[in-house]
């Protein structure tokens, strides 16, 4: 069969040609016609790799973390075939592995980096047979396609294997996945000042995998992530070979930590807000470490990362045409998609000072998850106060105006408008004196199709670009 591979290639890329010339991006139909063609054709194509390839996955922040990791290795000076536009399925796998491929079995690379979905770690990584694999958390989102967070980490522990694990330490499910293996390095945050109250009530991942008792929670950082141990069977926190310590977030403009690894420690300036984000790069660091990237240069792709569209990403609106004389403003894109991403969000934004103007979309497509229930374990309560004016878009608009009243949003300063680029031009016209941001909270479709306005309106470059 691998005589025919060059002809199922060839057919695969006159379908992301004609993708192009319709306007699409082409990162997931070539692939999903290579794979009709050929089931193998990952594990064929990625054979060629010299350096092997590295997976990332997590229910949260794999795209930015991937982005991150990128930018260490190119800064090192390793040619990757990466999946940079975030088609994380096989498909879109399959796509990057097409877009390197070169004549006479040649490819334009030397190392594949993956952000890879939930669901699809497994098979991709059966074809793969990765160097190593990232894992940065699982936290509860679209359960109508994933089901519990247990389902996904009985999956990952029977399924997947690499050469190397790196797993976040502070996340009981991944850490657990580890036990027992050799070839695992942990990271994890060691900073008591981040330290929240309590576990909020929508976090996951409370009981121990191997007994089912309460996890005991010294600290607590993000939803469950935190400093735990159980009471029962002694299964504890492992201890991170990669650190995060001294962080200070700095609203939704940046954040900074001492980053400590085996190689020694050194500060952290990232271009990019919130405790999330730390997480991430402290992932991105944990992997290029695992691959033996010097500190230095790892400190260096981390800074230099700028964020991933719709992630914490800043565009500037353009006045309507017949408000010229309207100065332009600022707006600020944070995807939001379950309890626990939105919850840090709320908690950066609450950092920033004064009121807010908010435009929050929420759809119910399939990549979004058809129940939206989880906005009511979203802690929107932390900005009630600091409303200024709130504009509620997408196909579940209404719903998510009900949910800011009960938060405490005064319901005259609710608007409710469907269609996003009304709601859009809507909350950018409403604005206050000075210079303050319009701040967009859409779900994944969502900030799509907020993407899609703004570059057709000259405002955001292309996300295929």
């Amino acid at each position: 069969m691998a005589g025919a591979l060059p002809a199922k290639l060839a057919i695969a890329r006159a379908v992301a040609t004609l993708a192009r010339l319709r306007g699409g991006g082409a990162t997931s139909a070539p692939g999903k016609v290579l794979l009709g063609l050929d089931a193998e054709a990952i594990a064929a194509i990625g054979s060629r790799l010299p350096a092997g390839s590295v997976l990332v996955s997590a229910t949260n922040g794999k795209t930015t973390t991937t982005a991150m990791a990128a930018g260490i290795l190119e800064g090192a000076g390793v040619a990757l075939v990466h999946n940079a536009a975030g088609a994380n399925m096989a498909s879109g796998i399959a796509t990057a592995l097409l877009a390197a491929t070169r004549p006479r079995g040649a490819i334009a690379g030397e190392l594949g980096l993956f952000e890879v979905d939930e669901l699809w770690l497994d098979a991709v990584a059966a074809q793969l047979r990765p160097r190593a694999i990232l894992l940065g958390n699982l936290f509860r989102d679209q359960l109508d396609r994933y089901g519990e967070l247990e389902t996904i980490a009985e999956r990952w522990a029977s399924d997947v294997a690499a050469q190397q694990l790196v797993l976040n330490a502070d996340d009981p499910l991944i850490a657990d996945l580890g036990r027992d293996r050799d070839g695992v390095l942990y990271y994890g945050v060691e900073d008591d000042s981040l330290a929240l109250g309590g576990m909020a009530h929508a976090a996951d991942a409370k009981h121990c995998r191997r007994c089912g008792a309460p996890y005991v929670f010294q600290t607590v950082y993000l939803g469950h992530l935190g400093h735990y141990h159980c009471p029962s069977c002694a299964q504890r926190r492992p201890a991170p070979a990669v650190i995060a310590g001294d962080v200070v977030l700095q609203g939704v403009r940046s954040a900074s930590f001492v980053l400590q690894t085996p190689a020694g420690r050194a500060p952290v300036r990232l271009a990019l807000p919130g405790l999330y984000n730390v997480y991430n790069a402290l992932g991105a660091a944990a992997l290029a470490t695992a691959l033996e990237i010097p500190l230095a240069q790892i400190v260096a792709g981390l800074e230099g990362t700028r964020a991933a569209f719709g992630r914490a990403e800043t565009v500037t609106l353009l006045p309507a045409r017949d408000a010229a004389a309207a100065p332009a403003r600022e707006l600020r894109i944070l995807l939001v998609k379950n309890p626990a991403g939105a919850n840090e969000v709320l908690r950066t934004l609450a950092l920033e000072p004064g009121q807010h103007d908010v435009l929050a979309v929420l759809n119910d497509k399939i990549a979004d998850g058809r129940d939206v229930s989880w906005i009511w374990d979203a802690d929107f309560e932390l900005l009630a106060g600091r409303i200024r004016s709130f504009t509620c878009s997408g196909s579940r608009a209404a719903e998510l105006a009900v949910r800011m009243k009960y938060a405490g949003v005064e319901p005259a300063r609710i608007r409710v408008q469907s269609d996003l680029r009304e709601a859009l031009d809507a909350a950018a016209a409403d604005r206050r004196d000075g210079e303050a941001p319009l701040y967009a909270l859409p779900t994944y479709t969502a900030m799509l199709s907020l993407r899609e306005l703004l570059v057709a309106h000259g405002e955001a470059s292309s996300s295929w670009s």
